[in-house]
């Protein structure tokens, strides 16, 4: 060999070195990597509510809109949307990459006989089946990752629902632990003068049986009363994160009911757009709809199709095009396509149920709403006269021209009638926030629905 030569295949080991050495260290960069994450030991809820999410920017006491966007800041079971989204997400990337190109080679040494050199082989492969199926497949992808996150965006709708109703409940209850503590407290004065007088002997036990069972009933009333509430606020405090002997600041008072059934009918038309459980129906079956048109297009035979290169022990080389096709004698992909066409039906169905349910939902509600309106507009003028008459009974009785006895029972009738009209209202409130929450009122009207990031 001569020197020049020599001196260039030198120079181009040189040159061949970092060309290798960066080829190899682009490869490695692109790979991911592991480091681990330990749970932890110990965890625990919020303490305070200043150590929620969001808390500065909300209005103290807290009305239904305040509790609803705590709860959407600082819900625990709502801190993993965030990372179902990104899981579907990882998904939607996976289920629409290409596989990667196939190649192959081997080496013969030459262990006896004529020849001179090593032989080998080496080909190069690509799927061709994928690529024709690559576009159904990116559609259902998308499609199922836009359908996680409406679903995520619908638990996240009824989570700030189910705190508006536990609001609702705690503010009214509130209400009637008042009214039913001022009938408690006048019955049990009136208790307490009587059990003198049947100790002094003045009065009989049994002529005054009704009262004494009228101050037990309020007493047992007070306290469910008082037991709800509890149960309710520590509802309300597990939404929040917070713990259980968290005390919550709400208002006094809500605004009372005030539902639009014009509205709330109108909204009803377009539920399939405005409700994200719908929308995540609909993209479900547009998934399930590209992967069955990717099945019947995976029915044909599977084929590659690629390059092989080849050389004898006497150096004698070859090369051409190869392909690669199973014969469809046994499986014609007829499994798949059954498959994905029978989910796809079961999905036509169950959107079409669920969307003719969630119609006479709407329209039940709205019914028992009016029933309430009804009740509630035949109820106040009662109530109204029971005021009254409870009123002029205490002015009488300060007077000395009435006794406890009738006293007490009028006001105690006038509190009954007030818990009555608060009952209804409240249960009206109940229905105007399923209602609105049934028909998606505040979402927006689009399929490209967005997660609200805790």
């Amino acid at each position: 060999m001569s020197l020049s030569k020599t001196r260039r295949g030198l120079a181009t080991h040189r040159h061949r070195g970092p060309v290798a050495i960066a080829l190899a260290l682009t490869c490695l960069a692109g790979c991911a990597t592991y480091q681990s994450k330990p749970l932890p030991e110990q965890a625990e809820s919020a303490s305070s509510l200043t150590a929620l999410r969001g808390y500065d920017a909300v209005p103290l006491p807290l009305d239904e809109a305040a509790v609803q966007r705590l709860v959407l800041l600082n819900n625990p079971d709502l801190r993993t949307v965030q990372a179902r989204h990104a899981a579907a997400q990882a998904q939607r990337v996976q289920d629409s990459v290409l596989p990667n190109p196939v190649l192959g080679g081997s080496a013969g040494y030459l262990l006896s006989g004529v020849g001179d050199s090593t032989a080998w082989t080496a080909s190069i492969s690509q799927d061709i089946t994928s690529l024709i199926t690559l576009r159904p497949r990116r559609e259902a992808a998308r499609a199922n990752a836009g359908a996680v996150d409406a679903s995520l965006l619908w638990e996240q709708w009824q989570t700030a629902g189910k705190a508006r109703l536990l609001a609702i409940d705690l503010v009214e209850g509130a209400r009637l632990m008042q009214l039913q503590q001022q009938a408690l407290d006048l019955l049990a004065q009136r208790e307490a003068r009587e059990t003198q007088a049947i100790a002094a002997g003045t009065l009989e036990r049994l002529t005054l049986a009704p009262d004494l069972a009228a101050a037990a009933d309020a007493r047992a009333n007070l306290n469910d009363l008082q037991r709800r509430q509890l149960d309710q606020r520590q509802q309300l405090a597990a939404l929040l994160g917070l713990k259980p002997d968290v005390s919550l600041p709400l208002v006094a008072t809500l605004p009372a009911p005030a539902l639009d059934a014009a509205a709330i009918t109108r909204d009803a038309d377009s539920i399939r757009r405005r409700r994200p459980d719908m929308v995540a129906l609909q993209l479900g079956y547009q998934a399930q709809d590209a992967s069955l048109r990717a099945a019947v297009l995976a029915q044909f035979p599977a084929l590659s199709l690629g390059y092989d290169a080849a050389q004898d022990n006497s150096r004698v080389r070859s090369g051409g095009p190869a392909v690669t096709m199973a014969l469809p004698v046994f499986d014609r992909n007829q499994g798949n396509v059954a498959v994905a066409r029978a989910t796809r039906e079961q999905l036509h169905i169950e959107y079409t149920t669920r969307l003719a349910t969630s119609r006479d939902e709407v329209d039940a509600l709205l019914a028992l709403y009016v029933q309430l309106h009804q009740q509630y507009q035949a109820q106040a003028p009662a109530a109204a006269d029971a005021a009254r008459t409870a009123a002029q009974a205490e002015r009488a009785w300060r007077a000395g021209q009435l006794d406890l006895r009738g006293y007490a029972d009028l006001t105690v009738a006038a509190i009954n009638r007030a818990m009555a009209a608060i009952a209804i209202e409240q249960a009206m409130l109940e229905q105007q926030a399923a209602l609105e929450l049934l028909v998606g009122r505040g979402m927006p009207t689009s399929l490209d629905q967005e997660v609200i990031t805790p």
